[in-house]
C-alpha cells in the first residue's frame, strides 16, 4: 500500500514535481509554525501600485527611446497585464505566501488526478508538458479559491502589506541618464534589493554607478525622481 502511494507521487515525473513543490510549501509551514515569532502571515506581500519587485530584474532603459513627460500628468495608468493576472487571482487581498502555497496544492491534486485518468506514467519524461495545461486551469481555479479568502481576511482587517515610502532613500544608478530619459536605479529596503524606474529632477546626467537620493515622486508612484547624493567625491 505504501509502495503503491509512493510511486503515485512521484512517478510520473509531473506527479514528483509537484510532490516536490507541495512539500516545501508545507516544510515551510511547519517551520514557521514551530518558529518562537509564531507564523507571519503578511510577510512578503506583492505590492501592485507599480513599484518593482525586489527579485525581479528589470531591463534598463537607458538604451530605449526618451520618454516625453513625466507620469504625474497621466490621469489613468491601465494596469500591467502581470497586475491584472495577480488581482484576478486576489494577491494582495490575501497574503502572497498563502496564495502560492493553495496554487502549488491545487495544482498537485490535479496532477495527480490527471496521472490516473490519463495514466501519464506512461508518457515518460514527457509528461511535464501536462504541468502547462494543468498551471493555466489553476490559475483559474484560483479565482474561486481565494474568493472567501479575501472575505475572510477582509473581514480580519488585513488590507494588503503598507506601502514603502521611497522619498529619502538612497541607492545606485543601474543606467545612465539625462534629460527626460528613464533608467534603473537599485535602493536596499530592508536588506531586499529594489530596482525603480528613475528620471533625473533637473535633467543633469546621472551615470551608471552614481549614488543618488530620491527626492520626489510622480503621482502614480510609478516614476521617482532622483539627483547625485552629494558625497566627498563629487563635492
Amino acid at each position: 500500500m505504501m509502495s503503491e502511494l509512493f510511486n503515485l507521487l512521484f512517478n510520473p515525473v509531473s506527479n514528483g514535481i509537484m510532490t516536490v513543490l507541495t512539500g516545501i510549501s508545507l516544510l515551510y509551514w511547519l517551520i514557521m509554525s514551530f518558529a518562537g515569532d509564531g507564523l507571519h502571515l503578511f510577510d512578503g506581500d506583492v505590492d501592485l501600485d507599480g513599484h518593482i519587485d525586489a527579485t525581479a530584474d528589470v531591463t534598463d532603459v537607458d538604451s530605449s527611446q526618451d520618454l516625453h513627460h513625466h507620469s504625474d500628468t497621466q490621469t489613468h495608468t491601465e494596469p500591467s497585464f502581470f497586475a491584472k493576472a495577480m488581482d484576478f487571482i486576489n494577491v494582495g487581498k490575501v497574503p502572497i505566501m498563502i496564495i502560492v502555497t493553495l496554487f502549488k496544492f491545487i495544482g498537485w491534486i490535479i496532477t495527480i488526478i490527471s496521472s490516473i485518468f490519463l495514466n501519464t506514467a506512461t508518457w515518460g519524461l514527457k509528461s511535464i508538458f501536462i504541468l502547462i495545461p494543468i498551471f493555466f486551469i489553476t490559475f483559474i481555479c484560483m479565482h474561486f479559491f481565494t474568493k472567501p479568502l479575501v472575505k475572510l481576511f477582509n473581514n480580519i482587517g488585513y488590507h494588503g502589506e503598507e506601502p514603502i515610502d521611497f522619498l529619502g532613500r538612497m541607492g545606485k544608478m543601474k543606467a545612465t541618464i539625462e534629460g527626460k530619459k528613464l533608467g534603473s536605479a537599485e535602493f536596499l529596503i530592508e536588506r531586499d534589493p529594489i530596482r525603480l524606474y528613475v528620471e533625473s529632477l533637473n535633467g543633469e546626467k546621472i551615470e551608471y554607478g552614481d549614488d543618488v537620493i530620491i527626492v520626489d515622486e510622480s503621482k502614480d508612484k510609478k516614476i521617482y525622481y532622483v539627483t547625485k547624493e552629494i558625497t566627498i567625491h563629487n563635492i
